[in-house]
């Protein structure tokens, strides 16, 4: 009995807001594909119907990613190909897709993307803040113990942050935003990209917040978050090192480990002075 050879996936980026910012090659895909597997069928069949795309859908989302993944799996194996679309954006980009990546992987499957609109790119684009370096965080968590602790985690990150935030959120999300990390740091929210009435908020968070509190959030927002000034904080992490005695500034890497030589040579280097000054300072210390 002959085996059949396996089928491909394709990572199909669809339109965050405007149905013109679709590839063709996502068109001739969908087009070609014996199987679309959909976050939510009814958004994906719109735009299937504007586009007059006739395909097979079939739902595949966060509560059924587990045994659904096994079902296209198990398609794929048999020579069917199989196209994923999220809602909006690029799939397995803060949604279930990246399960089924990793099967696919996992069976030899192949595994193409297809590029095209991604929220936290466009809204990083436009932001105005460095774009040279950044960290994309998706959704902060739920539980408001785990979304502090995140945030609290992010305080003093220097890349610029980027994540996802429901409007029923945004307002406690930048209430601990300025608690953690300071009312003056610059950022930009951002929602119904590339549609009509397409917003872009660049302020600080503290304005952000006073907005907020007088105009009522409406869908989701990609919040593009200034990462902190990496001289500011060296700055911060110096007068930290200052306020300790230079024995319990060596101590600090001892404990954690590090050759008394080896940790003189550090603490010389976080204070600005050389290695015989820090020993002369213990033995200074010693003497006391």
């Amino acid at each position: 009995m002959a085996i059949e050879a396996p089928g491909c996936l394709y990572l199909c980026a669809t339109p965050i807001g405007n149905l013109k910012d679709i590839t063709l090659r996502t068109l001739e895909i969908l087009k070609e594909v014996d199987i679309i597997a959909a976050e939510d069928t009814r958004n994906t069949l719109r735009l299937l119907n504007h586009f007059d795309i006739k395909g097979n859908l079939t739902s595949y989302h966060e509560h059924n990613k587990y045994e659904k993944a096994e079902y296209l799996i198990g398609q794929m194996m048999s020579g069917k190909k199989t196209a994923l679309v999220t809602d909006a954006g690029t799939p397995a980009i803060s949604d279930p897709g990246e399960v089924l990546v990793k099967r696919c992987i996992e069976e030899n499957i192949p595994v193409t993307s297809l590029p095209g609109p991604c929220a936290l790119i466009t809204a990083l684009t436009v932001s105005g803040l460095s774009s040279k370096n950044f960290v994309f965080e998706g959704f902060l968590p739920s539980e408001k113990k785990d979304r502090e602790q995140v945030l609290l985690r992010l305080k003093n990150e220097t890349r610029t942050v980027i994540f996802y935030e429901a409007p029923h959120r945004i307002k406690k999300t930048l209430a601990v935003l300025c608690e953690e990390v300071g009312k003056d740091r610059k950022a930009a929210l951002c929602r119904e990209l590339t549609k009509l009435h397409e917003e872009v908020l660049r302020t600080d968070l503290g304005s952000a917040l006073g907005y907020f509190e007088e105009n009522e959030p409406r869908g989701e927002y990609v919040i593009v978050l200034e990462g902190r000034n990496r001289e500011d904080l060296e700055q911060e992490r110096i007068k930290e090192f200052m306020a300790l005695s230079v024995k319990d500034h060596v101590k600090l890497y001892t404990d954690a480990g590090s050759e008394l030589k080896e940790a003189m040579k550090k603490a010389a280097k976080d204070r600005g002075i050389t290695k015989r000054e820090i020993y002369s300072e213990l033995l200074k210390e010693e003497g006391k």
